[in-house]
């Protein structure tokens, strides 16, 4: 939206006196807010929206307790589960959401308004999507409004805006189900070039809703759908009916299972480790692949750059029981011997976990694609490298560009003779829609529909199979 409306004066800004003496402005309003019950959550959320949507932040970074700046200081279970519920809600419907708050501003938002934009799209998405009652939606962004210096002077336009905005909801609403606003233009320009219009159509409608939660399983998977309120999928996942919190399931504590989008779990099938062979998992963290490959008692190698993510990785091994060797370093310089078989699940634009991660759209640029497929190239190519005559390589991104995906592995082809294509067979437990004409897997988040949203769709992924010819 537009800074077009220019508004005079300037609100005091600097030090509050309190009982204690004087403290910074900022602190004072928290301290003025946490007297309001569900206030703190709600400016969390308009804070959290306003790092990813302007900072390009990822939203699962910003609700870690490790996050810096933390929005979610001293807040209680509940409190963050309501700033995540907005925050969450507001950039899966985003696109719909400022359409509807430019509709209502018809000179744009005022200049040198602070965070006014943020508060008026997380007060948006509870009067649109959240089942959160109206007035206190609009009151509490009133008072948010006036808590901040640079905002306080539009409570009067918050106010007038929300209530503009309740009255024609159902307009809104009706534009919202097109599913012509939710996904950037150059996006949704792109997949319709490479998928068609009514499945780049199918795609942007699937991201706007709630994501199923998969489960790989050690075994017995009919066993854990039934005890945990879930389905077998196709493949093999377990899918879950469940809203309960995940650490509360039976199994969890016991480390018979994990979890793992249904399309993620497919590249370590693909790759068929076998017991004791070497096996390299190039940029490993957080663990779901690595736990696929270790259950099958290969001799396991898990590789990140990040020493943070392969905490997790290991904390997430030791309660499966399950054991790799971890290892720190750029996968594109990583020297070792010869490995039997690598598994590479490269950085990408992750275009393909718009369901579930809803903040990729509005932090990727068109830029960014061409950017990781180069680095992409490199691991592909070291990875040639480290891998034994004979043995193979699975590649896989949940990515929907081709530039990460089949262009990558023509494009590899081409540089490596040493290396054909090992097409995707039925008897890999792969369903026939999901294999391409080149013989790669290429799942789409609008396969597998069903009336249920929890038991729809599925994330974006390719995946091809390389074998290194003796």
């Amino acid at each position: 939206m537009s800074d077009s409306r220019s508004f005079r004066g300037r609100p005091k800004t600097g030090r509050q006196s309190t009982r204690q003496g004087f403290v910074p402005a900022e602190a004072a309003r928290e301290a003025e807010a946490a007297k309001i019950p569900g206030l703190p959550a709600r400016l969390a959320a308009a804070a959290i929206i306003a790092d990813v949507a302007q900072g390009g932040h990822r939203l699962d970074e910003c609700f870690s307790p490790q996050a810096v700046p933390s929005r979610l200081t001293g807040f209680d279970a509940r409190d963050v589960a309501l700033a995540r519920s907005i925050a969450t809600v507001a950039l899966r419907r985003l696109g719909v959401i400022r359409h509807a708050l430019a509709a209502l501003l018809e000179t744009g938002l005022p200049r040198q308004a602070g965070r006014l934009e943020f508060t008026l799209i997380a007060a948006a998405a509870q009067l649109l999507f959240l089942d959160a009652a109206d007035h206190a939606a609009i009151d509490l962004a009133v008072r948010a409004t006036k808590l901040e210096p640079k905002t306080s002077p539009y409570s009067g336009l918050v106010n007038g805006v929300l209530r503009n905005l309740l009255r024609r909801r159902e307009e809104f609403l009706e534009l919202a189900a097109s599913g012509d606003f939710d996904s950037p233009a150059w996006l949704l320009q792109r997949w319709r070039k490479h998928y068609g219009e009514e499945t780049a159509r199918a795609i942007a409608a699937m991201h706007m809703r709630e994501p199923p939660l998969d489960l790989s399983v050690k075994s017995d998977p009919e066993d854990w759908a039934e005890r945990l309120d879930g389905v077998v999928l196709p493949t093999g996942s377990v899918r879950l009916r469940t809203h309960a919190p995940i650490a509360e399931l039976p199994g969890y504590d016991e480390g018979e299972w994990w979890v793992q989008d249904a399309a993620a779990a497919l590249p370590a099938r693909l790759l068929a480790p076998k017991p004791d062979e070497r096996i390299l998992d190039m940029c490993a963290a957080p663990g779901g692949k690595t736990a696929q490959l270790a259950l099958a008692r290969a001799h396991v190698v898990a590789l990140d750059r990040s020493a943070e993510r392969l905490k997790i990785l290991a904390a997430n091994l030791a309660r499966l029981g399950l054991r790799a060797d971890v290892a720190v370093a750029d996968a594109t310089g990583y020297q070792a011997q010869p490995f039997d078989a690598i598994l590479i699940d490269a950085p990408c634009s992750a275009t393909g976990t718009a369901r579930r991660h809803p903040d990729v759209p509005w932090t990727k640029k068109p830029g960014d694609i061409d950017a990781l497929a180069a680095l992409q190239t490199k691991m592909l190519a070291r990875a040639a490298l480290l891998t034994k005559a004979g043995g193979r390589i699975v590649y896989c991104t949940c990515s929907l560009e081709p530039e990460e995906g089949e262009q990558q592995i023509a494009s590899f082809l081409r540089r490596n003779p040493d290396f054909r294509r090992e097409p995707v067979k039925s008897e890999d437990g792969v369903p026939a829609e999901f294999v391409n004409r080149d013989g790669d897997l290429r799942t789409l988040p609008c396969y597998w529909p069903n009336d249920d949203a929890r038991l729809a769709g599925i994330d974006g992924f390719f995946a091809a199979r390389l074998v290194r010819q003796a």
